[in-house]
């Protein structure tokens, strides 16, 4: 039987140019490891997967990878998006900045979907923090909300900053509120900048993390605070 992966027929350019990165000279790209292919292992034998969709697909080739080694799941965060719009036959129409703007947060919308994967030993998440360019192709076979563009590639510009989240603590990063200080999943949102979908999003994760608890009820909004991390927990990367 064939090792699983999704190859590299739909890769993107930005999925390409940061598995050669973290895989580095010395390291392997598209390695099979026990019926699965990992996006690459560096030169100290760390596996490497580049991930921005679905985090609960990885469960399978987190045991096997994990079985014989570290893992480090890379999530692009784009920071900055530029879209490019070309016709079937390759000529650009136009190139704009999008509107949207990304920040670290955005990993919770992929980690909602498996919120138990940092408690996995030997599992690291590291956000890298990008900017991108997306080309597509006005072809009529894209989504409606894209109004039947469909997306060729998307292309790494420039990289901005790297954040390793390797223990439990790590993550406390993404509620600054101080330990005895109650918050509702409004007032992070507003603190931190970001939708309110996107904070009740972090706030399920880190309650299953264990990084924050919930204390009771405002109305209808769950209130929150920091919650007092365990030893084993915060030390189990480095096992």
């Amino acid at each position: 039987m064939p090792p699983r992966s999704i190859g590299t027929r739909n890769e993107t350019s930005l999925h390409r140019d940061l598995k050669f990165s973290y895989a580095g000279q010395n390291g392997r790209t598209e390695a099979e490891v026990a019926g699965f292919v990992a996006d690459g292992i560096n030169a100290s034998g760390e596996f490497i997967e580049v991930q921005t969709t679905n985090f609960a697909a990885l469960r399978e080739k987190i045991k096997k990878f994990t079985a014989q080694g570290k893992l480090r799941i890379i999530y692009p965060a784009i920071i900055t998006k530029y879209l490019e719009v070309f016709t079937v036959g390759g000529k650009r129409v136009y190139r704009r900045k999008s509107n949207r703007r990304g920040s670290p947060w955005d990993l919770f919308n992929v980690l909602v979907y498996a919120p138990d994967l940092p408690l996995l030993p030997r599992v690291s998440i590291e956000i890298v923090l990008v900017d991108a360019s997306e080309q597509r192709v006005r072809d009529g076979k894209g989504s409606w909300r894209r109004k039947g563009l469909s997306i060729r590639d998307r292309q790494l510009i420039t990289v901005h900053e790297r954040i390793c989240l390797k223990k439990l603590s790590d993550y406390r990063r993404f509620v600054s509120f101080q330990r005895n200080e109650e918050f509702t999943s409004a007032s992070l949102a507003e603190k931190e900048g970001i939708s309110l979908v996107l904070a009740q999003k972090t706030l399920y994760v880190l309650t299953k993390l264990g990084i924050v608890q919930r204390t009771g009820k405002q109305r209808n909004a769950f209130i929150y605070r920091l919650a007092v991390l365990k030893n084993k927990k915060t030390s189990r990367v480095e096992k």
